[in-house]
């Protein structure tokens, strides 16, 4: 009986051994993983803070861009009224003559 309790025990040994390795195998496994996630984790944290600096600097570009049109449709409304009446100072000045 008690050869029969030792032979269990034993195995019972072997198995948690077994058990204790197949964990360690895993513990390791997982850590690997938590490495290329937080990996993963900082380089997209680091591409989204670059596509928020590029955002910023293309919606400058997009503000001064709209302000340079703003000022040109201007400087052309006022070409064109500086036209109309030249052309109506010469045919004033043509129908006098």
């Amino acid at each position: 009986d008690a050869n029969r309790q030792i032979s269990e025990y034993k195995f019972k040994l072997s198995k948690a051994e077994q058990d204790i390795t197949t964990l360690e195998q895993n513990i390791g496994r997982l850590e690997g993983q938590v490495t290329r996630y937080k990996n993963a984790a900082e380089n997209a944290e680091k591409v989204e803070d670059e596509l928020k600096a590029e955002k910023r600097k293309l919606q400058r570009e997009l503000r001064t861009a709209l302000d340079k049109i703003e000022e040109m449709e201007m400087t052309n409304s006022h070409l064109m009224k500086r036209l109309e009446k030249m052309k109506a100072n010469r045919t004033a000045l043509l129908s006098q003559q």
